[in-house]
């Protein structure tokens, strides 16, 4: 039998890791110029840290989350989010004492078992953003702001087009809520069969639908914006004018829904034009009340999420020149033993300044590895044989106009470090 992966997971080749590099290093560098920190954190926790923070009836929930007992006989599931794992550490560790807002995100990966489809797969990863204890409208903007920030260092907001909505809190949401099971009770006949289930246990999400069938009904359902309260109508209207004073244009989207339960409040999404059905590349939103939920203060919190692999897909539909392979910038020949242990200390030298080389073995001979340097792509071959060992002397080959030049080799790895910096 064929060894391969698991459906629904997938390898990142040499190939697509200069992209995945470049969105976790941008990730990094726009996040901390905002005063985000770094946390890491398992990547399985107890089960009920998901099951209370995401909510008992979500999808995620009820169907998608890897779960498994343990020796102990303790149920444990793979993270299908990070939200709830970053807080029940911020709760564990007691960083509720920081000053407000306390500011973190993690890179990695997470656990779905939903069917698979490009940019959707059972292990996909994110980046993750948590701005938390500050309930303050600008924070909300701020967060927003950063996000596209993050894609315009990426070169690809042009792509992109951000929607925001409102959800409502604990006080006029269930409002709403009533509304929505009543208006679905009269349409139940034309919801597809999904979206049937759902209509009396989560009706928010009945709104996020993409089947064709049920868009009808959808279009005519009540908008949250009819059953906010005052304090969060003035909430979205104060994020909206944050918003435009720096210049971030927008849409807002009345359907837009989150697939977790603890959203409030503030939500947001950014849409590719050219992903197709799966087109949300991240998305985030306010979530007052969880962390008390779980047990901590009741400090707000709002966040996002980042999809690396549909982030991937836009950088694949750029410019694929800039994301090379990085070549070595040498092959070094030795032509012998001897040889090979007058190149070992040059080779260690130059890659000490990260400057790739490659080193041969001194075992085949010149023909062969002109067309190995050749295969690799090298700038240079750096030939040293008995005549050369004889001189103190090696020979570079430029490997495009096929010139050759002599340097000592005493003096061979600082010149192979002159030639890297002018790259």
């Amino acid at each position: 039998m064929a060894i391969k992966a698991v459906r629904g997971v997938h390898d990142i080749l040499p190939s697509e890791a200069e992209k995945w590099r470049c969105v976790e290093t941008t990730a990094r560098r726009v996040f901390e110029a905002y005063g985000y920190e770094e946390i890491r954190l398992p990547i399985f926790e107890r089960t009920e840290v998901f099951a209370r923070g995401i909510g008992e009836a979500t999808d995620i929930v009820q169907k998608e989350m890897y779960t498994f007992e343990d020796r102990s006989g303790e149920s444990l599931t793979l993270r299908p989010e990070a939200t709830a794992s970053l807080l029940r550490a911020y709760i564990e560790h007691g960083l509720f004492v920081l000053p407000k807002p306390v500011k973190l995100y993690t890179i990695g990966p997470m656990f779905r078992y939903e069917r698979p489809q490009a940019g959707r797969y059972r292990q996909f990863h994110q980046v993750n953003v948590e701005a938390l204890g500050d309930d303050h409208p600008a924070l909300d903007a701020q967060v927003i702001a950063m996000l596209i920030e993050f894609f315009r260092g990426l070169d690809i907001v042009q792509q992109l087009k951000l929607q925001i909505n409102s959800l409502g809190d604990s006080n006029c949401r269930p409002v709403y809520r009533e509304r929505l099971i009543g208006y679905f009770r009269t349409h139940m006949a034309r919801l597809c069969e999904d979206c049937r289930e759902r209509a009396e246990r989560n009706p928010l999400r009945v709104l996020d639908c993409k089947k064709p069938e049920c868009r009808p009904v959808l279009d005519g359902a009540p908008s949250v914006h009819d059953s906010l309260c005052g304090d969060c109508a003035r909430h979205f209207l104060d994020v909206q004018n944050y918003l435009k004073a720096m210049s971030i244009p927008y849409e807002i989207s009345p359907r837009l829904v989150r697939g977790l339960d603890y959203y409030v409040r503030t939500t947001f999404e950014l849409t590719a034009t050219d992903l197709g059905a799966q087109n949300a590349v991240a998305g985030g939103g306010r979530y007052d009340g969880l962390i008390e939920l779980l047990g901590g203060p009741a400090d707000a919190g709002i966040g996002f999420a980042i999809g690396i692999e549909r982030v991937v897909l836009l950088l694949s539909g750029s410019d694929e020149n800039a994301w090379g392979r990085k070549r070595p910038l040498a092959l070094l020949i030795p032509l012998g033993d001897e040889a090979l242990k007058q190149l070992l200390p040059v080779a260690q030298a130059v890659r000490s300044r990260a400057i790739p080389v490659e080193l041969g073995d001194g075992d085949r001979k010149l023909r062969s590895e002109l067309e190995r340097a050749n295969k690799l792509g090298v700038a240079w071959a750096v030939i040293v044989g008995e005549t050369e060992l004889a001189r103190t002397e090696a020979v570079l080959r430029d490997m495009k106009s096929g010139e050759q030049q002599r340097t000592p080799l005493g003096e061979l790895a600082q010149k192979l470090i002159a030639l890297g910096g002018q790259r």
